[in-house]
């Protein structure tokens, strides 16, 4: 990684999220990304990480990493009335939009922590209202398996009787079985095995992972997931589990194994939402929070957006 941060904005990282780290954009777009940053003199009060992507030769593309990650401005909070900090909140964002380097298209998946859009509305940018699902860590895991589903409990309890979690060291396993979750789909994995490797040398090397996999007595890996986490949540940015063993309810017993871990480390649970009909109702049966977040995009190139919309189909 080669790129000269001040000590300052280093210092304002240290408050973020995950997916502002500078490791992490490393890990999913390597020496492709940087941050737009605001200051009021000589203090950062706002920055806007992005990874990039080149196309046709000339044109930057400001898009989403092909893993699972949220975005978007991250803003000190003012200690002023609402209205006050509205207002600096809507210079910041605007700076934030200024300092950005020319694109030819903008696509950012924001942090369900912002709520407000509308400078980006005012520059021209459009919206669309995603959802992810979320287990705020106010409730005690009782209440929390009081209120799944009795079928997800079910599942659960067939799957502990032949089914052990283990946790895994290295991501080995954990990719095969994303290989068969999408080939089960007829399709490819949506990423680069060398981008999860990335991840994964990261991750475990700050000690902020963990995969989880279900396993039987015959060593077969039935699901997994792959978790990550900051000062506030865990993420589960990746899921998969083997079509041939779908019946043992292993996708349950893992789902609940990773909440079980947020809530000991008293950390929201964030299933990283999902715009598969059946995979959210999934989600929802374990009692989770429906939370919108924002997609943000703009282009600026016809061109760009004929070669996107060309790519979908070929």
């Amino acid at each position: 990684m080669n790129k000269n941060l001040s000590p300052e904005l280093i210092k304002f990282l240290e408050n973020t999220c995950i997916f502002c780290q500078p490791w992490w954009l490393e890990s999913v777009s390597p020496g492709n990304w940087g941050y737009a940053v605001a200051k009021s003199g000589e203090e950062i009060v706002g920055i806007l990480p992005y990874t990039y992507k080149t196309r046709l030769k000339k044109y930057r593309l400001q898009d989403l990493p092909s893993v699972y990650s949220y975005q978007g401005p991250w803003i000190k909070k003012g200690a002023a009335k609402y209205s006050r900090n509205m207002s600096e909140e809507k210079q910041i964002m605007t700076e934030l939009i200024n300092n950005l380097p020319e694109f030819a298209v903008f696509n950012q998946w924001f942090h369900p922590h912002i709520t407000n859009w509308l400078p980006f509305y005012w520059n021209n940018f459009s919206q669309t209202t995603r959802y992810t699902y979320v287990i705020e860590p106010d409730k005690s895991i009782n209440e929390i398996w009081d209120g799944t589903r009795a079928n997800i409990r079910t599942d659960i309890r067939k799957a502990q009787d032949v089914l052990q979690i283990v946790e895994d060291k290295d991501v080995t396993r954990f990719c095969e079985l994303e290989h068969k979750t999408f080939l089960h789909q007829g399709l490819k994995l949506p990423f680069p095995e060398e981008m999860l490797i990335r991840i994964e040398r990261e991750c475990s090397g700050r000690g902020v992972r963990k995969i989880l996999l279900a396993v039987d007595e015959q060593g077969r890996v039935h699901a997994g997931a792959y978790l990550i986490w900051d000062n506030t949540s865990v993420y589960s940015i990746l899921r998969g589990s083997d079509p041939e063993l779908r019946t043992s309810g292993a996708s349950s017993l893992v789902a609940w194994k990773s909440i079980e871990f947020a809530v000991g480390v008293n950390k929201k649970f964030d299933f990283c939402g999902s715009w598969n009909e059946p995979i959210e109702r999934f989600i929802l049966a374990f009692g989770a929070k429906q939370i919108p977040f924002f997609e943000i995009t703009k282009s600026s190139s016809k061109v760009v957006e004929v070669y996107r919309a060309i790519r979908k189909y070929i």
